[in-house]
């Protein structure tokens, strides 16, 4: 079963502030919003947390080992990466990673594709995510958008590299 992750990034690697996103660029969710549809996202309980709710088109899975913390109607709860995924080919769709940085790094190494989008910017926040080394992959940047409300930035499509 294919795993992919998706999330955005400033060239100093930060991706939060205060538990939110620290730029507001709409292209940019749109580009989220249309790669993720139809398919399942995956993300632990803080990233959840940003929301606190479905978002729609997709199948939302949360991970977390309350059981009794509460979920928005329609999010479906996992303890583990593995249930995370089960869920999503029980429902075949493709499952996503969106966030957080522990969940990134726990994904990584069993995904077979990250849509990563740079922010040209360095930014202040207090949530980085791993310098990751792609060397051995594929790379296809898809899109260089120029500055819009705030910053310029890239959508970059890695694809792992399968052996000969």
């Amino acid at each position: 079963m294919s795993l992919a992750l998706i999330y955005a990034r400033s060239q100093n690697y930060c991706i939060g502030n205060n538990g939110l996103l620290p730029w507001r660029l709409p292209a940019e969710f749109a580009f989220f919003k249309r790669t993720t549809m139809d398919a399942a996202i995956i993300m632990g309980r803080k990233s959840y947390e940003d929301h606190n709710c479905e978002l729609p088109g997709r199948l939302n899975i949360v991970i977390t080992r309350q059981g009794d913390y509460p979920l928005a109607s329609g999010v479906l709860r996992a303890d583990s990466l593995a249930q995370a995924r089960t869920l999503a080919n029980e429902h075949r769709v493709r499952p996503f990673v969106i966030g957080g940085v522990g969940l990134f790094r726990e994904a990584l190494p069993i995904a077979d594709t990250v849509f990563e989008t740079i922010v040209d910017a360095h930014v202040d926040g207090d949530t980085f995510v791993d310098a990751f080394d792609f060397s051995r992959w594929d790379t296809d940047e898809l899109l260089h958008h120029p500055a819009d409300e705030e910053h310029a930035f890239s959508f970059t499509a890695y694809s792992r590299t399968r052996p000969t």
